[in-house]
């Protein structure tokens, strides 16, 4: 699928070394005001070549948006089209894996499902493909403020990322979300809980291994007494209130009016700057020689990525709750 989201659904397009990413953003309500300069501005935060220890590729990220939007950036309530145009792609540094696996990217899975793979960068495969939730994230990150609904991110655990990139070594790290002024009532009990909704989501980021809410894993090693949130009539806010949040703002899968708080973590970049031993598509041993940009930590620049997921699963929510 390259659909994400029901109410509000982002459609996405391009390849990491083809001409351009792109998407379509359909479900956003009319009379929406959005400000063009704060889409770059997260798409700066995500784009590489920005700051050290980061891909050296340079994308300038610039997003044209091709329709859904007035001159005065108002939504029609129409799909909104934007294109991200590749710049900085060199298909050519790639042309040596044509027919070869690079260990723990999907060169061996694309190519078990269709057949073929694209071998330049990975492309669907890519973490290129991001810049386009990240586009998509930032105009419902407007609309959810009108409600008073604010996502934040930020990297809170990696190893050096300098040292090991020096080694020709990669890393990985943790990155910590949180969604704030989310009401109660959000979710379903069953088969669509707000915590599954947003793990989905999370999960779908490239190189991310785990989603933990709230107390999360650590929860596993305490007794019952430990982690209880207790409710209380907030009686200045005229609203029920809990006096701590080991449940990360999610009670049975639906939100409790207490800020949503998660972690998601991620793998070290499986590209390395040193040869690698693999196969090829004949079954050949192969060395596979170090070519290519890449992060060597892409936790550092997953915090924008992590936000527009998130931004993306509550509006798709938000928008069912108010239709």
């Amino acid at each position: 699928m390259n659909t994400f989201g029901r109410n509000i659904r982002l459609t996405t397009f391009g390849e990491s070394h083809g001409p351009a990413m792109g998407g379509i953003l359909d479900g956003m309500p009319s009379r929406v005001h959005i400000d063009i300069a704060r889409i770059q501005d997260d798409l700066d935060r995500r784009a590489p070549g920005r700051m050290p220890n980061t891909s050296q590729r340079h994308e300038p990220d610039q997003v044209e948006l091709l329709s859904g939007l007035s001159q005065e950036g108002i939504t029609w309530g129409s799909p909104i089209g934007f294109i991200i145009r590749n710049r900085d792609q060199r298909p050519e540094d790639y042309l040596s894996y044509e027919s070869k696996f690079r260990p723990n990217h999907a060169d061996y899975t694309y190519h078990a499902k269709y057949g073929i793979h694209d071998f330049r960068g990975g492309g669907r495969a890519s973490a290129r493909e991001t810049v386009s939730w990240v586009t998509a994230g930032a105009i419902c990150r407007q609309w959810l403020e009108t409600f008073g609904i604010t996502v934040s991110a930020r990297l809170v655990e990696t190893n050096d990322i300098g040292e090991t990139a020096g080694s020709g070594d990669s890393t990985g790290g943790i990155v910590e979300g949180l969604i704030e002024g989310l009401p109660a009532g959000i979710g379903e009990p069953v088969f669509d809980k707000l915590s599954a909704r947003l793990a989905s989501a999370m999960m779908t980021i490239n190189a991310a291994k785990a989603f933990e809410y709230g107390d999360g894993f650590r929860a596993s090693g305490m007794k019952g007494s430990e982690c209880l949130d207790t409710p209380y009539l907030n009686k200045e806010l005229n609203k029920v209130c809990f006096r701590s949040n080991h449940s990360g703002g999610i009670q049975g899968g639906i939100s409790n009016g207490m800020p949503v708080n998660f972690k998601v973590y991620f793998k070290p970049t499986p590209t390395l700057m040193k040869q690698v031993v693999s196969i090829d598509a004949s079954g050949n041993d192969v060395v596979i020689e170090p070519k290519g940009r890449h992060d060597p930590c892409v936790a550092v620049r997953a915090v924008p990525v992590v936000e527009a997921m998130a931004l993306l699963t509550v509006a798709d929510l938000m928008r069912s709750r108010i239709d």
